[in-house]
């Protein structure tokens, strides 16, 4: 007898560890359906054990053999149910589908590519990162997904599904990223998203959806990133977004939209982050964007319809960043920005802006970087960033700028990067200000070159040596040409042509004041208007226009003026009217009178005056 108890105990110790490792392997290949069955089944064939063995039936047994096997078999099944259900539950934990990756760490199962028709079978009920993209699944079915409560991220991206079926995602109260991107889903009914109360980030990109119905998201209070891109949309209804509280960032890029959506996007009251881009949009209208209280970043990216934005398209928003870029805007939009006086970073780069006006980006006082890289750019007037004094990064690379002078800048000290390579750059004393700032700013992977003059041409400006800036970089003072006082008249309703042709270097800036103190330059339109070439042209000349005009030619090296006298003939008489506001320029009132008229066209110009002016 004691032979066979000790036969017994080394049976035990011996099958065991044997007995452990053979259920884990086998039970854990199996789905977890059948695992829970075999469970199930396991503990009830324990429970008849039990109850068959009885106190009583043990009495009865008088064989002493029997007695020993019985005795064995009672003893062990507690052991031998202990050890089939952590065999179980160990295959729970360990098991992992076929042909997929799995992390006992992470949690994570990684079915990625493996051309499944099918959620796979033997997925622990643990998981919590599940990755199914790339597969062949073609529908998402209720509950599928029921059987992983602790499921936070999951993967649906890269399939062939056309339909979710609401309740899919029922019970996954611990999600918090599901993609469902580049997939092939033309409607998500209402009652899809139900029960994803955590889900901070989801993306539906990159399908067929044509319309976003009302309060399809309105479960998802905690939603923070919304991607809606890539698809066919044509229509977003107003309480689409009704419900998202939490939304902070939201993506709206190459669909079929043509307006903005201005009434859904009015439910986003916490929306911090809105990219638009790759629209077809060509008109945006006023109050656009109303409600958006928060809103600090607006991309408006690759609408290549919009060519103008109204006064009060951007109203009432606190943006911080703003950009406008690929679109067919021609001209600086300055009324739009007059009401963004937080804004830090503007970027209008690759559109048609040619020109920057002087004193136009006041109310813009907390700028920092400005970027226009790519815009056509051939000016920027003086005075352009005047009230910026917080600029530090301008970018106008990719442009046709041929200078870029000082009194550009309200704060030229405060500049610590300015990237102005690829222009034809000449390289004059207008520049000579940024080589002498080489040190201290920053100009990019790319160093300028100088366009011209010639012996220059192709010269990076670190090549420059500081003991000869002012050998390379000069100008010359203006001169007009055959500068004598003129005077000319022409008869009433006739055309009336003042010369004033100018040489220096750069090339001088001609502008004009008329009799009554009016600064007349090339941006003057109407009945009189300066040409290029410094000529003033008054179309059907009147009485009234007769006077002194005074023109000014102006560099960075100085002036030179000319004054001519035009008398207009009345139809009605054969006397030259008003020839009595003509004074000789000698007479040192007539000087006096000149001097503060200079004065006036410099400013109206953006220059300063010369010296000899001013004292």
């Amino acid at each position: 007898m004691r032979g066979i108890m000790n036969n017994r105990t080394i049976w035990q110790r011996q099958t065991s560890p044997r007995l452990i490792l053979l259920l884990k392997f086998c039970l854990g290949q199996l789905p977890n359906s059948v695992q829970h069955l075999f469970l199930k089944l396991l503990l009830l064939m324990m429970y008849f054990m039990v109850l068959s063995f009885s106190a009583q039936n043990r009495d009865r047994m008088v064989d002493g053999m029997s007695r020993v096997m019985l005795h064995t078999v009672v003893s062990c099944w507690q052991p031998f149910l202990g050890l089939a259900l952590v065999a179980v539950f160990a295959g729970a934990t360990l098991g992992c589908p076929s042909r997929c990756e799995c992390s006992a760490q992470t949690k994570a199962v990684v079915c990625h590519r493996k051309r499944m028709p099918t959620i796979p079978d033997g997925i622990p009920t643990e998981t919590r990162i599940l990755d199914l993209s790339k597969n062949k699944m073609t529908m998402i079915n209720p509950d599928d997904f029921f059987a992983f409560p602790g499921l936070e991220e999951l993967d649906l991206s890269g399939n062939i599904i056309s339909y979710v079926e609401p309740g899919a995602f029922n019970a996954l109260f611990t999600m918090h990223s599901l993609s469902l991107k580049s997939n092939r889903i033309k409607l998500i009914p209402l009652g899809v998203f139900t029960g994803l109360t955590n889900l901070t980030r989801l993306d539906i990109s990159d399908n067929k959806i044509v319309i976003l119905l009302d309060y399809m998201f309105q479960d998802l209070h905690n939603l923070r990133f919304l991607e809606v891109g890539d698809n066919d949309l044509v229509y977003i209804s107003h309480r689409a977004f009704s419900g998202l509280l939490g939304l902070e960032m939201l993506t709206l890029e190459r669909c079929n939209l043509t307006v903005v959506p201005t009434e859904a996007l009015s439910h986003l009251h916490n929306l911090v982050s809105l990219h638009l881009r790759y629209l077809s949009i060509s008109t945006l209208h006023p109050y656009s964007f109303k409600k958006l209280f928060r809103l600090r970043h607006l991309e408006i990216d690759n609408w290549p319809s919009l060519d103008h934005v109204p006064a009060n398209t951007l109203h009432g928003l606190n943006l911080t960043t703003l950009s406008m870029t690929n679109t067919n805007m021609s001209s600086f939009p300055y009324q739009a920005l007059k009401h963004l006086p937080y804004l830090t970073h503007l970027n209008l780069s690759f559109n048609r802006i040619r020109h920057i006006e002087g004193a136009m980006l006041m109310e813009l006082v907390r700028l920092k970087e400005l970027h226009l890289v790519g815009a056509q750019l051939t000016t920027i007037e003086p005075y352009a960033f005047q009230g910026l004094r917080w600029l530090k990064v301008l970018n106008v690379s990719h442009n046709r700028l041929d200078t870029l002078e000082k009194g550009v800048f309200q704060s030229p000290e405060a500049l610590e990067a300015l990237l102005i390579d690829n222009n034809p750059l000449v390289c004059d004393c207008r520049l000579m200000w940024i080589l002498q700032k080489r040190p201290s700013i920053f100009y990019g992977e790319l160093q300028p070159e100088c366009s011209t003059p010639e012996g220059n041409r192709g010269r990076p400006f670190q090549e420059f040596k500081d003991t000869l800036l002012s050998y390379y970089v000069t100008c010359t003072k203006p001169k007009i040409r055959e500068n004598k006082t003129q005077t000319i008249t022409v008869d009433e309703g006739q055309q009336a042509m003042l010369r004033c042709s100018a040489e220096g270097k750069p090339r001088p800036v001609v502008s004009w004041m008329s009799p009554r103190r009016r600064v007349l330059t090339s941006r003057s339109h109407g009945r009189v208007t300066v040409h290029n070439n410094g000529t003033l042209e008054i179309k059907s000349a009147e009485v009234q226009d007769g006077g002194v005009y005074l023109c000014l030619a102006s560099n960075s090296a100085g002036n030179d003026t000319l004054m001519t006298s035009l008398a207009v003939k009345s139809l009605g008489s054969l006397y030259a009217n008003r020839t009595q506001h003509y004074t000789d320029p000698s007479n040192s009132t007539a000087n006096g009178t000149a001097d503060n008229l200079m004065i006036r066209i410099q400013k109206a110009n953006g220059l300063n005056p010369p010296p000899h002016i001013l004292k």
